[in-house]
């Protein structure tokens, strides 16, 4: 492929939001379609030439490509260069984003159409320039070079997140949601640049390709990698929802579920994933750095698993389920390295964008809500949305032979191998995500439909759409079922291992799987998960569905517990009303204030009431008599015959 074809994969989001932004919005309405074809027919152009890309990428030597560097800044002996990795992580990852951003951009045609919001300021052509943008810049992250190229896309993608959180702008808790999420994650964003600097003061280069060969031959080492190593998993940290800045990704669920599916799938959560696998060699040569990865990637997916078992809104249920599976990969990078992180991720994405888009489905049945106590019943009514959303659950739980099972047990695998305790906090996660996914599918799809928003059978919403239950149009659902077969399909990517090959990491990565039933009679292991993944789903069938035990029962029994879970550990309150108002405001920006006003002003006035005074006092000495002139003169005079005379 010619290099532009490699280039263009990033270009043609771009052309779209420009061509939006300046050429479409002014003159179209806000309901046309017409941005809409434009950023699927883009998109679909970047989707075939990443396609393209990994096909040449398989058969190139080392599975790398050479895309020549473009020259962009020379100060000095400073050259800046735009330049492109064109590697098998670089390829697997453009497949994903483009194919999943694809499928949500179809999607959004039949979801957004019938919304009121898009009556308000510009409708379509805002928000498929944001999505445009959106996915520009991750594209441009993925095929960043260097360091300071890869932060301008990784700051592009907070700021693009933050439009589309806050998409209905109009709404107090979706404004609040986006500032949040623009908020938290700069904490992060703050040691990633804070470990750039320390990288290039230390090294003088931003290129990561020259600074994995220094971290592997030696050269950057010590304290230094360390804490650039930690620097740069902080900020993964933040885009990736990482204990303790995982609180705003559940309230990112605020905007349009097809921006949660786009959000939560392929782009913002995944780039602090690709981070920490692109940055690989100086997390493999620091014992400390790689130690932290593992520890905080096992222990948020407990954590954020937990919190998923007892919430009602189906999106905050996958949302949770989502902060949860980054912490699987960021637990697979550690103790695995990049091929197992990174083939969780990639199957990940397909099955948790297909599940946000079944829970906008449904959402659309129901009047608008998202609370499943309001749901019920709807497996009758949405047979394809029921369909498919079973397939994205039983994936996602570790079912085989679906694509959530490979990438699942290859990380248990490794953790077992190399972090036997956190292997432990793993396992219990499986039981988790399955109880809580089968848990979401009883309470939607079982039992009898309980009316939706205003929970009445045949009511209408608040925007008058009917509430009764209906499947979703041809432009959700077609959507859905090409997702729902990725899901089943994607883990076979690495059955014989060939995905860890891929990925340059010389022999398999899966080497106890042999073929689709070998893995059973090769280790316990993948026969132990699946059981214990299948124990989660017969819990959730007996608590909601057989009603043999009652979910209020048992909710009482633990009450301490299911208060401390259904306020998400009281984190949400500690940052915002302890840490923000009563410390932030109350005590360090009041006292700010304080010093403002008392010295600083207090300063400033005194200075102007001093020369005032002293004004007041030197201008009654300027009479205008000649002969009190002279006398001062006189005086002065004297002075300074005196001081000659004693100094001289």
């Amino acid at each position: 492929m010619p290099d532009i074809l490699y280039w263009l994969i990033f270009l043609l989001p771009v052309i779209s939001f420009g061509i939006i932004s300046v050429l479409l919005k002014p003159f179209v309405s806000n309901e046309s379609k017409l941005p809409g074809y434009l950023t699927i027919l883009c998109i679909a152009g970047s989707f075939v030439l990443s396609c393209m890309a990994l096909n040449e990428v398989m058969n190139a030597p080392h599975h790398e490509i050479e895309v020549h560097q473009i020259e962009w800044l020379l100060i000095g002996n400073f050259n800046f260069s735009v330049s492109m990795i064109m590697d098998s992580l670089t390829a697997v990852m453009l497949l994903a984003v483009t194919f999943v951003s694809l499928m949500v951009q179809i999607y959004s045609l039949g979801y957004l159409h019938k919304d009121p919001v898009n009556t308000i300021d510009t409708g379509f052509p805002r928000y498929y320039a944001w999505m445009s943008l959106f996915t520009a810049s991750m594209l441009g992250l993925v095929i960043a070079g260097n360091l300071l190229q890869m932060f301008i896309f990784w700051e592009m993608v907070g700021v693009c997140s933050y439009l589309l959180i806050g998409f209905w702008f109009h709404k107090p808790s979706a404004a609040n949601a986006a500032k949040k999420a623009f908020i938290v994650t700069r904490l992060g964003d703050f040691g990633f640049l804070a470990a750039i600097l320390l990288i290039f003061s230390k090294t003088g280069t931003f290129d990561t390709v020259y600074l994995r060969e220094m971290a592997i031959a030696g050269t950057l080492a010590g304290t230094t990698l360390t804490w650039a190593a930690i620097g740069i998993f902080s900020g993964a940290m933040g885009k990736s929802a990482q204990f303790p800045l995982h609180v705003w990704l559940p309230d990112a669920m605020e905007g349009p579920t097809p921006v949660s599916a786009l959000i939560h799938s392929a782009t913002m959560v995944s780039a602090g994933v690709f981070l920490v696998a692109r940055m690989y060699p100086l997390f493999e040569h620091s014992t400390q750095a790689l130690q932290t990865v593992a520890i905080i990637g096992g222990f948020t997916a407990i954590f954020a698993a937990s919190m998923g078992l007892v919430m009602n809104d189906i999106k905050r249920v996958l949302a949770y389920s989502t902060i949860s599976q980054l912490g699987f990969m960021m637990l697979g990078l550690a103790a695995g390295g990049v091929a197992v992180g990174i083939f969780h991720l990639f199957t990940h994405a397909f099955f948790k964008s297909l599940l946000f888009l079944g829970a906008g489905s449904v959402s659309h049945a129901s009047g608008g809500t998202f609370d499943m106590r309001k749901m019920g019943g709807l497996r009758k009514y949405m047979p394809w949305t029921y369909s498919t959303f079973l397939i994205g659950s039983l994936a996602l739980a570790g079912i085989w032979p679906l694509s959530g099972f490979w990438s699942k047990d290859e990380i248990l695998a490794k953790a077992l191998e190399n972090q036997p305790i956190i292997f432990v906090l793993a396992i219990i996660t499986v039981f988790m995500t399955a109880f809580y996914m089968f848990r979401a599918i009883f309470m939607t799809f079982g039992g009898e439909f309980r009316g939706g928003e205003s929970g009445e059978h045949d009511s209408h919403d608040s925007h008058g759409h009917s509430a009764h239950p209906h499947e979703s149009p041809a432009l959700m659902v077609v959507p859905m079922i090409l997702l729902a077969i990725l899901a089943i399909i994607a883990g076979f990517w690495n059955v014989t291992g060939d995905f860890g090959a891929f990925m340059g990491h010389g022999e398999a990565e899966g080497t106890f799987m042999g073929n689709l039933v070998g893995i059973f009679t090769h280790s316990a292991l993948p026969l132990i998960s699946l059981v214990i993944a299948l124990a989660g789903i017969f819990l959730a069938y007996a608590m909601y569905s057989a009603k043999w035990l009652s979910p209020e029962k048992v909710g009482n029994s633990m009450k301490a517990l299911y208060t401390l879970l259904s306020n998400k550990y009281y984190f949400d309150k500690l940052y915002e009303d302890i840490i923000v108002r009563k410390f932030l405001l109350g005590w360090v920006f009041a006292g700010l204030q304080k010093v403002d006003t008392n010295v600083v002003d207090g300063a400033v006035n005194g200075v102007a009431s001093s020369t005032a005074s002293t004004g007041n006092v030197t201008r009654k000495w300027e009479t205008g008599q000649l002969q009190l002139y002279g006398l001062f003169i006189g005086i002065g005079i004297l002075a300074i015959i005196i001081c000659l005379f004693i100094f001289g």
